[in-house]
This record gives C-alpha cells, structure tokens and sequence, in this order.
C-alpha cells in the first residue's frame, strides 16, 4: 500500500552501487529521493578509507572494467578513470606465477616457450586423469581441466581457503571451466575497458549522490514501519533472507575479514595491487597493496590481507553459496518479493548473486528503465 501522504518518491536502502545508480536516474527525472545506510559511510563494498593519501579499498580490491560501452561512457561521465590493468601475482611456497594462466605461467611452471609446447604440457597432465568421466568434486573437475601441476600449486589451496571446505567437498559447479590463455598478456580480464576512477570509489559513489538526501548509521529494518510511510515506492538492496525474517530460514554466504596495515619506512612492498597466497597454510589469500591502484609515489604503503570467514550475524555477506539447497530457498524468498506492491529488490543481496560491478550498473539502469517513470 502507498503512504497516503508519502515523503518521498522512493526511499533506497543502501548506498552501494546499485542503490546509488537507482537513486541517480530517480533524482534526475525529478523523483524526491531519500538514501539511507546502515554502515556510517557510503558506497557499500566499493568504499575507499584515504590514510595519508592513499586510497585503501577498505573492502578488497575492486578494479572496474567491462565490455560494454554504454556502461563505460555512463561511469566516465561522472568521473574520471585511470589506465590500471590487473595483472595479480600467485605465490606458492615462494615461486610467484602470473595469472591468469598464460604463456608467462607456463614458462614459469614449465619452461616451455612456445604455444605447442605448452598445449603438449597441458594435454599431457590431463591426460593422466582422463578415467574421470564424471568428476563428483571440485578436485576432481580441477584435475580433469588442468592437470596435477597448475591444480596443486595454482588452484587447490586458494579455493580451500576461500571456501572453508576441503576440495574434494566442493562441488563441481565452482570451477565450469579453466581458461589458458597461449600469449604472453598478464591482463587478467579480457574487456576493453578498465581502470580505477582517479581519486577513488568514493569520487564514483558522490558522484551519483550529488544533491541526494542521504542518511548513514540508519538501519532500515529496525525502523520498518515508520520508513515504509515516508515514501511510495523503496528499493531495498540488503539481505533478501532478513527482510522477510528468514521465513524459509538463512541463506548462506561466506564472509571476509580484513587486515590493514601502514608500513611507513617501505615505498614498496610488493611491486603489484595484488599478490594472491596459494598455500592452504597460510591464512590470508591475497595481500593488497593500495597505492599501485592508482600509480602512487608516496614514501610509505598501506598493505591488506585478505582472510576467508565463515559467515555469521554481524559480518558482511560477500559470496553467496550458491549450491542447489541456497538456490532453492533464494526462490522461495523471491517469490515473496514478486508479491510486493511498495518494495522492489535489486543488487547482489537482495538477488543473492555475484555480481561484478558492470553488470551492477547495467542491471540498477535496467530496473529504472522498467518503471517506465518519467
């Protein structure tokens, strides 16, 4: 039912990019808009906290790119990006590799210098798994796809850690296909465009709130009833599970936790943005180091660690498991959210998804457009 006397045309719940994208289209066609947040900054996950000048991705590394053109000339409208390209570093035992497989991880791993000879190499270690007709686990899959070598030191430890779960009880599905690239190109993504916008996330996310009323330390849930009378329509973009009070019970996630640390005697600590740790025996799986993302000369460094965690009440769901059970119950929940007459769902929690934030954008653009609101 639509307040009587609403507020505001649509209240968004969450800063992040999709609520902020919506929020940015409704203003502009002369919606009254109101944003709130529950964390005491906006932006979401792409927040960036500045120490001494250096942008720290306060929630892991985030590096824009996409294929698609629209999308580039939307985000390069409100802000200026840079010419970063990831090109991460895989340490295992203290060998680095490039990623993602390429002609470089080959002569790394093998010594072969040309395409055939890598070919050859890879065919041969598949070859000595060629009995796996249907692998029933992850491990199995892995080994099929790529063999003994790039599995063990490349894949198995980093995907145990990240899941929380030896591979041979992972499911298949987590690794559909495993690409080799025959070039000698560290460019981990394949599309055209990629950068970091110069400045910082935080440059992008005002950028959309511009003129936007916008209210941090605010959680929607906790004040329901008098949130939902101030506006016509919400978007919520949270937990799709918590707004409707885990009905059908709690879908699953897995979470991270994060380790900053300033180094103020080193300009360098690692040479690259992004160092990934394979070995199961160390904690973290990757280090990031912030200032690289955007070329930086300052004489000290800002450093973090990575660590997988389980997910719980009070930490941030970041990747959702997405096996048959979760998918099932994602349903159920979606079902009830079609029901809704004041409340639209949108972003990766609320769609429990994965989402990169190209398709983000495109996706927040998509359901604006479907409003048909003028």
């Amino acid at each position: 039912m639509i307040p009587p006397k609403a507020l505001y045309d649509y209240l968004i719940v969450g800063s992040g990019l999709f609520g902020s994208v919506f929020a940015h289209e409704a203003y502009k066609a002369g919606k009254r808009c109101l944003v709130i947040e529950k964390r005491a900054h906006i932006g979401g996950n792409i927040y960036c906290e500045e120490i001494n000048g250096i942008n720290v991705h306060k929630y892991g590394a985030h590096i824009f790119h996409t294929d698609n053109d629209k999308t580039w000339e939307y985000v390069n409208q409100l802000v200026k990006f840079n010419r970063y390209t990831n090109s991460p570093i895989a340490n295992y035992k203290g060998k680095l590799y490039n990623l993602p497989f390429n002609m470089n991880t080959f002569y790394q791993l093998w010594g072969v210098r040309t395409p055939q000879e890598a070919m050859d190499k890879i065919n041969e270690q598949r070859n000595e798994f060629a009995h796996i007709i249907k692998p029933k686990n992850l491990e199995e899959q892995a080994l099929k796809l790529c063999g003994k070598d790039i599995y063990e030191r490349l894949i198995k430890g980093y995907t145990e850690k990240q899941w929380g779960r030896a591979a041979t009880e992972l499911p298949t599905f987590i690794i559909n296909r495993i690409p080799f690239r025959l070039t000698f190109d560290n460019n981990y993504f394949n599309d055209p465009y990629q950068g970091i916008p110069i400045g910082g996330y935080n440059k992008l996310i005002s950028a959309l709130l511009e003129g936007i009323e916008v209210k941090t330390n605010t959680d929607f849930l906790k004040h329901r009833t008098e949130f939902s009378s101030i506006a016509k329509k919400i978007l919520y973009t949270g937990c799709i599970d918590e707004y409707f009070d885990h009905r059908f019970g709690n879908l699953e996630y897995r979470s991270l936790r994060f380790e900053h640390i300033c180094i103020d005697d080193t300009a360098n600590y690692q040479g690259n943005a992004v160092v990934n740790y394979c070995e199961r025996e160390i904690p973290y799986t990757r280090i990031i180091e912030h200032k690289h993302f955007e070329f930086g000369t300052q004489p000290f460094t800002v450093i973090t660690r990575e660590y997988p965690d389980s997910f719980e009440t009070g930490k941030e769901p970041y990747y959702p498991i997405n096996d048959n059970k979760n998918n099932l119950l994602f349903k159920n929940y979606q079902e009830l959210a079609n029901q809704q007459t004041q409340t639209l769902f949108g972003g990766r929690l609320a769609q429990y998804t994965y989402a990169d934030m190209d398709d983000t954008i495109t996706a927040a653009l998509e359901l604006w457009r479907n409003l048909g609101e003028k």
